[in-house]
């Protein structure tokens, strides 16, 4: 039997063959160790096949923004930013929240994934709460506002190794958010590997000053999304969408991060607005 191969020769095709080309920056700190972020990397093209657009991919290192603050500017030439999952306190931490702060006031489309995720919050939690000094207990344990916190899971786990939170989870997600209009569903399966989450405390100063829970893990109450109303395209997840994504079936969460990187390069609406008074 003949294989079929019609798909794969379609998508090659439109790999190779974008309409247009979308500069995508990736903000971490092992970027000069491309392969770090390979599934990252290969979840946006096959995003940027489905759309048949050209992803240029834009490697910025997050500890070169802390020693010159100039070179966050640098975002201005994103038409999207993704800040990338990572572990720990080795430099590049802060330059990772300057990038978010600078893509959020600059209405910049925004993927934040993991530890993008975590530090997006914190960014929040500084510049738009005003709780000065808010971080992640992963990084300073003596934050006087430690927003992001470890899993109630390893409070007391001593063996590291494979503890933390691993493998597919359920996840509902509000009606009405952006993560709505982007999935088309309520409930999602996605994968994890993490330690650390959103603290529970500070749900209620975060969602009065704005920031939007848009996903939660099913068992148990634990915040899987978050999104801001009224910018661009500004939504991240504790999950790891890109393992999830396959060249025939990208992944809707970078095929919506291309979309708007997209649109807003053209000056068009953005395509995830949603009705903001289910905030309310």
């Amino acid at each position: 039997m003949e294989p079929k191969l019609d798909d794969w020769v379609a998508f090659v095709n439109a790999l190779e063959n974008g309409k247009e080309e979308i500069n995508v920056y990736m903000c971490g700190k092992y970027v000069k160790l491309h392969d770090s972020y390979i599934s990252i990397v290969e979840a946006i093209k096959h995003a940027a096949a489905k759309l048949r657009l050209k992803p240029n991919i834009i490697w910025c290192d997050t500890e070169e923004i802390e020693r010159d603050h100039v070179k966050v500017a640098e975002l201005n030439n994103a038409d999207a930013v993704i800040v990338l999952p990572g572990f720990g306190a080795r430099g590049g931490v802060e330059g990772k929240i300057e990038a978010i702060k600078y893509v959020r006031e600059n209405n910049i489309p925004f993927l934040g994934i993991c530890y993008g995720m975590q530090l997006a919050v914190v960014e929040f939690a500084r510049n738009v709460v005003g709780l000065k000094g808010a971080h992640t207990t992963e990084v300073d344990p003596n934050t006087p506002y430690p927003v992001i916190d470890i899993t109630p899971e390893e409070k007391d786990v001593e063996e590291l190794g494979g503890t933390m939170i691993l493998g597919d989870r359920r996840i509902n997600i509000v009606k009405g958010t952006i993560a709505h209009a982007i999935y088309g569903t309520t409930e999602i399966r996605e994968r994890h590997r993490h330690r650390y989450e959103v603290n529970p405390k500070f749900f209620d100063l975060l969602r009065e000053k704005g920031l939007v829970f848009s996903a939660w893990r099913v068992d148990v109450p634990r915040v899987e999304m978050i999104e801001i109303p009224g910018h661009y395209f500004f939504v991240a997840t504790q999950f790891h969408p890109e393992f999830r994504s396959r060249p025939l079936r990208p992944h809707p969460l970078f095929v919506a991060l291309l979309r708007a990187a997209y649109n807003r390069k053209h000056g068009l609406p953005s395509p995830y607005s949603v009705n903001t008074t289910i905030y309310a």
